[in-house]
Parts: structure tokens; C-alpha cells; sequence
């Protein structure tokens, strides 16, 4: 019998493939922050997309790109990379490992991830939210690079990881959603006689995952944004901004969750076809 090929990923794909994935997705994540950083009621998603088109202009759909970036290649390429690696380091002879290994190992890469991003993500926020802002408001960073700078000069390095704590809690949830589910879903489906490892495969699988990861974190992204676009002194703490957020019930923990959605379930998707195709195309080669 010939020996056939079996691709793995490299530790770096993730990180990569998500990169990739902001590029086309940051315009839902940019409305998904104006949104939840809101305390009105109701808010009416195509509304707030045009003020901003009439207002800024189309492109500042984009404000905040490179923090997204430069988010994706600091928290997703850790949890992506400590996933992959430790995944594959427990794993005896190729052999699947067991889903609830899979779950703790995302929880872990989660928690690394979501610390690590912090600092790129809370400029993210901010940049993105400028836009709303009154001009005599507004921080101006120039690029992630310069908010990194800005926060750190005039807010102390700890200024850099406010909302470190829900961000990496925030983490783990949706990296066990993502890459546990991921990994889970398209066992199963493999093990069917209509999936293999293909296009077809990775998209349901993906779509699946994103669905979960969604619905596990909106409460804990709801808090982060808010924890992260804070000013100075405006909450004394996390438990400030639940008991603020809770002022409009048990769905003001889930604003945004619509954009969110539309936002992660693309983002998830287009995250694990640009892995998948990495991997299939440059992931190390084995022989089976």
C-alpha cells in the first residue's frame, strides 16, 4: 500500500491564518466596540454604519487596523502556537487526542493568549472607538504602535493591561470554543462517509465552532470592551463595570451580540481556512 501524505501545522499557521482573517473582518469587530460601549437600550446596527460612512468617511470602517493586527500576531499566535505544540506533544503516534485533553490544552494557550494580547487589543478598542468620540475626546493614536507608546507614557505600563483579567478569562472561553470545538467537530465529521480533509470540512466545522465560541463569550466581551475603553478612575473595578453593565439587564450583557456574531463566525471561519490550506500546503510532512 503507498504511503499517504499527512500534513501537520506549523505552530506559527494560527497566528497567520488570523492575521489574514482581521484583514476582511475589521469593520464587524469596529461596530461590535461602538456598540457595547454604549449604554442606550437599542441600537440599530445599519444606523450606526452609516453615520460613521457619512461622518468619517467608508475607510473609517478600517480605523484601528494595524492594532488588529498587530493583536492577532501577539494573542492568536500564542494560543494558536501553544495549542498546536503542546496538542501535538501529547500525542502518542499520531494518534487523536482525547477532547477533554483538548479542552484543558485550549484553556491553558487561551490564558497565555489573552494576557500576552492585552496591550494590542486595548488600542484596538480604543482606536476604534475614537471615531464616536467628540473631537476634544478623541486619543488620536497614529497607529498600534504609537497607542502602545501613548499608554505606556501617560497611564504606566500597567496602563497597557487594563482589562487583562476579563480579557484572558475572556480567552480561554472562546479559545476552548474555538480550537477544542474546531478539532472536535471535524473529527466527527470525518467519521462520516460525506466529510474528509477538505474545503467542505473545514467550513462547517469552522462555521460550527465560531457559533459556539460566540455564544460562550459575549457576557465576558461585553465587560472586556468596557474594562478596556474605560478612562482613568471611571470604574474601581470589574465587579463596577458587571454592576453598571447589569443596570439594563440580563441582554446588556450580550450587546453587540449580533455584530459579534457576524463578526466571529466569519472570523473564525476564514481563521481556520487559511490554517487548513497553510497546513496542506506547507505544514511539515509525515508519512502514515
Amino acid at each position: 500500500m503507498a504511503n499517504v501524505e499527512n500534513r501537520k501545522s506549523r505552530w506559527y499557521f494560527g497566528g497567520l491564518g488570523s492575521a489574514g482573517a482581521a484583514c476582511f473582518t475589521h469593520p464587524l469587530d469596529l461596530l461590535k466596540v461602538h456598540i457595547q460601549t454604549q449604554q442606550e437600550g437599542k441600537v440599530n446596527i445599519v444606523k450606526s454604519t452609516l453615520n460613521i460612512i457619512k461622518q468619517q468617511g467608508i475607510l473609517a470602517l478600517y480605523n484601528g487596523l494595524s492594532a488588529s493586527i498587530l493583536r492577532q500576531l501577539t494573542y492568536s499566535l500564542t494560543r494558536f502556537g501553544i495549542y498546536e505544540v503542546t496538542k501535538q506533544a501529547v500525542s502518542k503516534d499520531g494518534q487523536y487526542v482525547p477532547f477533554y485533553q483538548r479542552v484543558g490544552i485550549a484553556a491553558l494557550a487561551g490564558a497565555c493568549g489573552g494576557f500576552v494580547g492585552t496591550p494590542a487589543d486595548m488600542t484596538n478598542v480604543r482606536m476604534q472607538n475614537d471615531i464616536k468620540l467628540p473631537p476634544e475626546q478623541r486619543r488620536n493614536y497614529k497607529h498600534a504602535l504609537d497607542g502602545l507608546w501613548k499608554v505606556a507614557r501617560y497611564e504606566g505600563v500597567s496602563g497597557l493591561f487594563r482589562g487583562a483579567g476579563t480579557a484572558t478569562v475572556r480567552a480561554v472561553f472562546i479559545t476552548v470554543g474555538q480550537l477544542g470545538f474546531y478539532d472536535q467537530i471535524k473529527m466527527l465529521l470525518m467519521q462520516t462517509s460525506f466529510f474528509d480533509d477538505s474545503l467542505k470540512t473545514h467550513l462547517a466545522s469552522s462555521f460550527l465552532a465560531g457559533t459556539i465560541a460566540t455564544a460562550i463569550t459575549q457576557p465576558l466581551d461585553v465587560v472586556k470592551t468596557r474594562a478596556m475603553n474605560a478612562k482613568p478612575g471611571e470604574f474601581t473595578g470589574v465587579w463596577h463595570i458587571v454592576r453598571y453593565t447589569g443596570r439594563l439587564g440580563p441582554l446588556g450583557f450580550f450587546k453587540g451580540f449580533v455584530p459579534a456574531f457576524v463578526r466571529l463566525g466569519p472570523h473564525t471561519v476564514l481563521t481556520f481556512v487559511f490554517l487548513e490550506q497553510l497546513r496542506l500546503n506547507f505544514g511539515i510532512l509525515q508519512q502514515k
